[in-house]
């Protein structure tokens, strides 16, 4: 059951601690579930791994996760080959698309390898809802800041573009996230675009932004844009919070 119009849900969160699993899904993911209008049946939500390697434990840990909310699970691996022969049918039979964090370098090396970009775009347009957290989050835009080549952040700009903005993820969390992601936009080696603390997340009908959620207390989202004066101005968002 295809969303109404293509539908990103695009995060710094979405997975929370459990008592008994290594982590369980979070609000923000379960809004992207409820995103896809699924009635009457278990979501069908496929995970990837792939900024991460594929490694397995990560794999494990979904299957768990997805188990204890009742999904119908299924999960994409790049490595060492593709477990499915028809990557785009695949995607195209979900309901959700959930891509975790990492290497957002690493993860647009592979995809474009093995042509899941090409794919993404047409679940995209057919209405499955794509979401993600990090560099899960990072890809669907131009571009944003990244670990992916050292300790020291980065920008990266060649994300999908299917949103025409950049993203900055761990707004809140990790110190030099914001100043440069704020900087990067003041130069113009990035658009303007949007942020997200840990625990927030960024609603994207079509390519725009029409809401910001988080699902824990005092997380908060942003827009950033270069100012007439050649600096970033930043604004907080009104956020809808998800319990």
């Amino acid at each position: 059951m295809p969303a109404e119009t293509p539908t990103i849900l695009a995060t710094s969160g979405g997975w929370a601690f459990d008592d008994r699993l290594r982590w369980r899904v979070g609000p923000l993911t379960d809004h992207a579930v409820e995103l896809s209008g699924v009635d009457g049946r278990a979501p069908k939500v496929t995970f990837l791994g792939t900024a991460c390697g594929d490694d397995a434990g990560l794999y494990r840990d979904f299957y768990n996760a997805a188990q204890k909310r009742g999904f119908q699970a299924s999960h994409l691996q790049l490595f060492t080959m593709p477990n499915v022969d028809d990557i785009t049918a695949h995607l195209l039979e979900q309901d959700v698309v959930w891509v975790w964090g990492g290497s957002v370098a690493g993860l647009l090396a592979m995809w474009r390898l093995h042509g899941v970009d090409e794919a993404m775009r047409a679940a995209w347009e057919a209405g499955v809802v794509l979401t993600g957290v990090s560099a899960g989050s990072i890809c669907w835009h131009v571009g944003g800041t990244t670990d992916s080549f050292g300790p020291d952040l980065r920008p990266i700009d060649n994300g999908l573009g299917l949103l025409p903005y950049s993203n900055g993820v761990h707004y809140d969390s990790e110190e030099q996230r914001r100043p440069l992601f704020q900087s990067l936009i003041a130069a113009g080696t990035l658009p303007s675009g949007y942020a997200t603390d840990d625990g927030a997340g960024l609603l994207y009908r079509g390519t725009e932004m029409v809401e910001a959620f988080a699902e824990r207390d005092g997380a908060g989202a942003y827009f950033v844009e270069r100012g007439p004066d050649g600096t970033a101005v930043e604004t907080e968002l009104e956020v809808t919070r998800l319990r």
